[in-house]
């Protein structure tokens, strides 16, 4: 085959041509050594990660005096759902719709506001931009442990919320509220970063064509550069969801009516000074669990590409 030949075939008919090509016995070879070399350190990886998981799931149907037993049982001998049905007598299916409802709300606040301040950043001109952009990237620097009590007087002194005046004094604000747990959630400056990285490898020439034919910047944005981020857009939904989840600290500390409690927070009341609820918390943990596993694996496949695109170009 001439290479005038080679160059008018398309991509994947040239991949379809090396496919069908004999392979002798040493390319055989090599490629059977990569792929053992690959599985020799995919399978140890996998058996530690996903080896918690699976105790903790053999333990939430273990009667309590099995759960330490050494060695770990990995297949229950005498199997049992009583803690099962003990934490679904406890109400405790409240605090999961409130992690659910909140990290839901935080997750749709965050891929609307960070995509705007994203494209703002990607593929708008104006005065200080990167400027701000790289002050938008120190605030990653800071730990989040730091601005939790500035955020906690913020939020109790928030105007004309929980009984406050004009002036934010007199209640509590947004303390005690679904609203302080969602609202300083509400933008991440890593999803901003993300979200901008993949914005700069869309080209300017197609953003450019739509604004000649009169499409107004929020109409780009909309139509155009949203649905060329849906891998990205879906990389950091799981992020986001998997943080305001798994949070913890924060509903701790502002939360004190037990009926805003969020999953976490309400597991650790079976953690007790004297005694723990163990199958009552391995059930807990494991129903705790099981929303982040299927939101990964229903959008694993938009989350590796999202992940892998937004670095292309910085």
């Amino acid at each position: 085959m001439s290479a005038t030949a080679v160059e008018v075939l398309q991509p994947h008919e040239i991949e379809r041509r090396d496919a069908i090509r004999p392979e002798g016995a040493g390319g055989r070879k090599r490629r059977w050594l990569r792929y053992g070399v690959i599985y020799l350190i995919l399978i140890p990886g996998s058996v530690l990660f996903v080896g918690p998981f699976a105790w903790l799931v053999s333990a939430s149907f273990q009667h309590t005096g099995d759960i330490f037993s050494w060695p770990p049982q990995w297949i229950p001998q005498n199997p049992t759902i009583d803690g099962y049905l003990e934490f679904a007598k406890t109400g405790a299916l409240r605090w999961f719709a409130n992690s659910a409802f909140v990290a839901t709300s935080v997750t749709v606040l965050q891929l609307l506001l960070n995509s705007l301040c994203a494209f703002a950043f990607a593929k708008l001109r104006f005065p200080g931009r990167d400027a701000i952009f790289l002050v938008v990237l120190a605030t990653m620097m800071v730990p989040p442990q730091i601005t939790m009590i500035p955020n906690y007087v913020i939020l109790q002194h928030i105007p004309f919320f929980g009984d406050n005046d004009m002036f934010g004094n007199g209640g509590h604000g947004m303390l005690d509220s679904y609203a302080g747990l969602i609202v300083p959630g509400a933008v991440s400056a890593f999803g901003i970063f993300l979200l901008r990285q993949f914005m700069m490898t869309i080209p300017d020439e197609l953003l450019d064509a739509a604004r000649v034919d009169g499409a107004s910047e929020f109409r780009v944005y909309r139509q155009i550069v949203l649905p060329l981020c849906r891998p990205v857009l879906a990389a950091t939904a799981i992020f986001t969801f998997m943080a305001a989840w798994e949070d913890f600290l924060w509903p701790l500390i502002i939360i004190s009516d037990p009926g805003k409690f969020t999953a976490p927070l309400g597991l650790a009341m079976f953690v007790m000074k004297n005694q723990t609820q163990w199958g009552m918390l391995l059930a807990g943990s494991v129903i705790a669990t099981l929303p982040m596993v299927i939101v990964f694996m229903i959008f694993q496949r938009q989350f590796v590409q999202g992940v892998a695109m937004s670095g292309i170009k910085g």
